[in-house]
C-alpha cells in the first residue's frame, strides 16, 4: 500500500513537472518568437559593394518606419541612433571562416524644440541638418556610401560573404532611458543579417 502510494505520489510530482515545463517551453518560445517579429522591423532593399580606387564602398537602402513610441521620444529632445553592422568573411576550408573586416557606423539624430530642426551626425563626422523628420530619415534609409575596408584588406580572386544589418542602438542612450528601452518592445527596432557574395576581381 505504502509503495502504490509512494508511486503514485511521483507520478503526479513527474506530471507538476512535464506541465512545468511545458509551460516554461511555451513560454519560452511566444517571447523569443515575439521579439524576433518586432525586431524584423526595418528590411534591406539594396545592398551592393565595390572596389574604388580608395578601398570598398558598400551602398545599402533601407525601408522602415518610426512608431509612435520613437517619434514622441525624438520630439522631446532625445536622440536615437542607427548602428548600421557589417562583417566580411572568408571561408576556409581547414579552420573556422576569417572575419576580414568587421565594422560599424552609427547615425546620431536628434531634435532641437527651440530651432524646430533635426540634426544628424555620423560617427565619421559628418553633420547634416534638416527640416523635417521624413528628410532626416531619408539619410538613415538611404546612408552615403562608405568605405569599409582599404583596398589591400581583401585577396584577390576569393569570394567573401557580406553580412550586414541596421538596428536602433539602445546602447547609446542616455542610461535612464535604456532601462526603460531594455524593456519595452517599442525600442526594438533592427533589421535581421542579410547576406551575399562577393567576389575579389
Amino acid at each position: 500500500m505504502q509503495s502504490a502510494f509512494i508511486l503514485l505520489h511521483l507520478t503526479s510530482f513527474q506530471c507538476v513537472r512535464w506541465w512545468l515545463r511545458s509551460v516554461l517551453l511555451a513560454f519560452f518560445l511566444l517571447f523569443f518568437c515575439h521579439t524576433d517579429m518586432q525586431a524584423a522591423e526595418i528590411q534591406l532593399t539594396q545592398a551592393s559593394l565595390e572596389a574604388t580606387g580608395n578601398g570598398y564602398r558598400l551602398s545599402t537602402a533601407y525601408s522602415f518606419e518610426l512608431n509612435h513610441s520613437l517619434e514622441d521620444a525624438l520630439m522631446r529632445s532625445v536622440p536615437l541612433y542607427f548602428t548600421t553592422d557589417v562583417r566580411l568573411t572568408r571561408q576556409r576550408w581547414y579552420w573556422f571562416d576569417e572575419i576580414s573586416v568587421s565594422v560599424s557606423r552609427t547615425v546620431r539624430i536628434s531634435f532641437n524644440v527651440l530651432t524646430r530642426q533635426y540634426h544628424a551626425s555620423t560617427s565619421d563626422q559628418l553633420q547634416q541638418n534638416f527640416s523635417s523628420l521624413e528628410d532626416v530619415l531619408a539619410l538613415i534609409r538611404r546612408p552615403p556610401r562608405w568605405i569599409i575596408a582599404d583596398e589591400n584588406a581583401l585577396k584577390s580572386g576569393d569570394v567573401y560573404k557580406v553580412s550586414l544589418r541596421l538596428r536602433l542602438d539602445v546602447t547609446q542612450l542616455p542610461k535612464p532611458f535604456q532601462i526603460d528601452a531594455l524593456n519595452n518592445s517599442d525600442w526594438r527596432l533592427s533589421s535581421d543579417w542579410k547576406e551575399f557574395t562577393f567576389k575579389v576581381e
